[in-house]
């Protein structure tokens, strides 16, 4: 299960936006649907999940209804405080949606749609488990309106997987990647480097069987340890060694190379896509700071620049809304500060980068020592945005720093 709940304001048992929040018509606006159930946890894992051990009279076949009230008292909130806007990206995640029945997923996506409306050629992606993937749920899934699986292949040498305690075996992800396919879906793949084991020689090894799938899409995001996790635990005992920052560094240059070689482009540090049509609308919604509402157990919702998360387990997301209470633990408005401090470690991130002109005067003096160290794009500082290079992938956090201290 993940840390705890950040601090800030009560949210109201009603769930009405504060006075003073004005909702954009003419920003984006998307739906995450979090599923927070999962057959094994995942020892690097720290995301809101449950097996079923650890649901506490929570249940999954009563998932689907309880999501779908907080989808209305949604529809009501947001057409309280203003117009209501079609969804432009739908997003599955989890833990595992497919552990779910299709059907189940289907009806929480019929929910958003009466609720928003879809807009034209929105995207509705499902994060899936190799393992849960039959091409029977996937043309279900296909039927109700998912467009776009992303799978959670993480890698393709067995050792590696055994020591991210993933379950499935490689060919599960060929399995489910033709499924995915023959159903008329986009489809994405999810890898992980840095695990305790790995060399680079098998990290070369995923990247060509990740490339070998001829997906549209692929993640590649280093291990991190995070805190209270088993993996954690692990290093702490001296039972698997510290992740090797410059390994990692050799593996990331080693997938932009061989990805950019396959005609992938990145789009955002972690992310590369065979075009634009490709990349994940969602996921850059994020990233552009656009408006989504987050349902389920520990979802973190953005609107009019008001930021709130739930209450973190099933069986108290459940509880409230039987009693037609909003899920919400906690809300906060950000200061002038913290959105620009956001706006740099989020659209820096990305390859249309950042505005210079957003910038404060003394990190605007900064850009030009960051292009003389060859971390920042000097032809694009020229037009007036932030690029990061290779290099500057590689140390984002050091050009964060360079833009906001």
């Amino acid at each position: 299960m993940a840390g705890p709940l950040p601090l800030g304001d009560p949210a109201p048992a009603d769930g009405r936006l504060p006075d003073g929040i004005l909702i954009d018509p003419d920003v984006d606006f998307g739906v995450y649907l979090h599923v927070p159930f999962c057959r094994v946890r995942c020892g690097y894992c720290d995301f809101n999940t449950y097996t079923s051990s650890e649901l506490r009279g929570a249940r999954q076949d009563e998932y689907a209804d309880t999501l779908l009230r907080e989808i209305a008292l949604g529809r009501e909130v947001l057409a309280d405080a203003g117009e209501l806007r079609p969804a432009r990206t739908v997003f599955f995640g989890g833990g595992t949606p497919t552990l779910l029945p299709a059907g189940d997923l289907g009806r929480m996506l019929d929910g958003v749609r009466d609720a928003f409306g879809l807009a034209d050629g929105a995207e509705v992606t499902v994060e899936a488990n190799p393992d849960t993937v039959t091409p029977a749920v996937v043309r279900e899934l296909a039927a109700s309106g998912v467009n776009r699986m992303s799978i959670g292949m993480q890698s393709s040498v067995p050792h590696v997987l055994a020591a991210l305690d993933r379950t499935h075996t490689p060919s599960n992800v060929r399995t489910a990647v033709d499924a995915a396919r023959d159903a008329g879906l986009d489809v994405s793949v999810d890898l992980i480097y840095g695990a305790p084991g790995e060399t680079l020689a098998d990290w070369e090894a995923s990247l060509d069987a990740a490339l070998a799938l001829e997906s549209d899409h692929i993640s590649a995001y280093a291990l991190i340890i995070e805190d209270g996790t088993k993996l954690a635990r692990q290093i702490k005992r001296g039972e698997v060694p510290v992740p090797d920052d410059d390994l990692q560094a050799d593996m990331y240059e080693l997938a932009d190379a061989k990805l950019g070689a396959a005609g992938f482009e990145w789009y955002e540090v972690s992310n590369w896509a065979r075009n634009e049509r490709h990349r994940s609308r969602h996921n850059l919604a994020y990233w552009r700071s656009s408006d989504w509402w987050g349902f389920g157990p520990g979802a973190h919702s953005h609107v009019g620049g008001l930021r709130w998360w739930n209450v973190k387990h099933p069986a108290a997301y459940a509880q409230r809304l039987a009693l037609g209470e909003s899920p919400a633990a906690g809300r906060e408005t950000p200061d002038a500060d913290a959105r620009a401090l956001e706006r740099v470690l989020l659209e820096s991130r990305i390859r249309e980068g950042l505005a210079i002109e957003s910038l404060g005067a003394d990190a605007r003096r900064n850009v030009a020592g960051l292009v003389a160290d060859g971390l920042v794009d000097g032809a694009a500082a020229i037009r007036g945005r932030v690029v990061l290079t290779l290099r500057g992938r590689l140390l984002a956090d050091a050009v964060v720093r360079a833009l906001t201290e």
